[in-house]
């Protein structure tokens, strides 16, 4: 592994990496490159296996096959893959399971960090809802009241 520099040079080469195109400050495309790696060939067929595992890789691929599409959601989770890889292999990592529901309890909170990030930007507060209010208004969607 002493070949790359580093991960993202490893990715780059399966051809996992975007190809930032730029001319004159403008961003003309952002492809991955056209690559033969078996390598790369192989992960994105074990990403595209992922779509029903309970995994947090599993999640990963669904969440990104919904807002990108299914070619970039396989080649995002490929590369998320390769980084993995990389790191296990340099340096003895050992690769650890997180499953489906720490991912997804690990996005919420992000996505509730940025809110709350958002929200101090435009001189706002975020008032979590207590569990009790919670239910009380979706019991109140239910009934139409």
């Amino acid at each position: 592994m002493s070949k790359w520099k580093s991960e993202k040079y490893f990715c780059s080469w399966l051809g996992l990496s975007p190809n930032n195109k730029v001319s004159g400050g403008k961003r003309l495309s952002s492809r991955t490159k056209r690559t033969s790696n078996r390598v790369a060939l192989t992960l994105r067929i074990c990403a595209n296996s992922l779509y029903n595992s309970q995994t947090a890789l599993g999640a990963f691929l669904r969440r990104k096959k919904g807002s990108l599409g299914a070619p970039k959601a396989i080649t995002a989770c490929a590369h998320k893959m390769a980084r993995q890889i990389y790191r296990m292999l340099k340096f003895g990592e050992v690769y650890i399971e997180q499953g489906a529901n720490s991912y997804e309890k690990h996005y919420r909170e992000r996505i509730i960090k940025n809110l709350r990030r958002r929200a101090r930007a435009l001189n706002l507060d975020v008032i979590p809802r207590s569990e009790n209010e919670a239910n009380l208004c979706e019991l109140q969607t239910k009934t139409g009241s």
